[in-house]
């Protein structure tokens, strides 16, 4: 599955923005989906995930009960609700995809497909 993230951009501190990753193939439906993020001089980390059917979320502790993940199956797409923004979230954002579990995002294994990445800024 190939997959084409967009929707970042530049906001201030306490604002939200919604990232899109849109993904080619009809199998889609089948894989765990999820984003990671790498912000300036670090390593890319996880940040959220979602099972194949959408029932199961898991987050970094960094963004729970901000960001919200979420997926429409019948558009191949995954989101990224990302809210109370702060500038420590500073980043490129890249979405990814499994065919195993979407615990295997969490641990960063098995990932056999990213997108490009797109870029959040945020200001204080």
């Amino acid at each position: 599955v190939q997959l084409q993230a967009f929707g970042g951009g530049s906001v201030q501190a306490g604002g939200s923005l919604r990232l899109s990753c849109a993904a080619s193939g009809r199998t889609f439906s089948s894989y765990a989906t999820g984003w990671f993020r790498q912000a300036p001089g670090k390593e890319r980390e996880f940040v959220a995930a979602i099972n194949w059917g959408g029932g199961t979320t898991y987050y970094a502790d960094s963004v729970k009960g901000r960001f919200i993940v979420s997926r429409d199956n019948g558009k191949n797409t995954v989101y990224l609700q990302m809210n109370s923004l702060k500038p420590e979230d500073t980043a490129v954002y890249y979405c990814a995809a499994t065919s195993g579990n979407a615990r295997n995002l969490v641990a960063g294994i098995g990932i056999c497909c990213w997108g490009q990445g797109t870029l959040v800024t945020v200001s204080s």
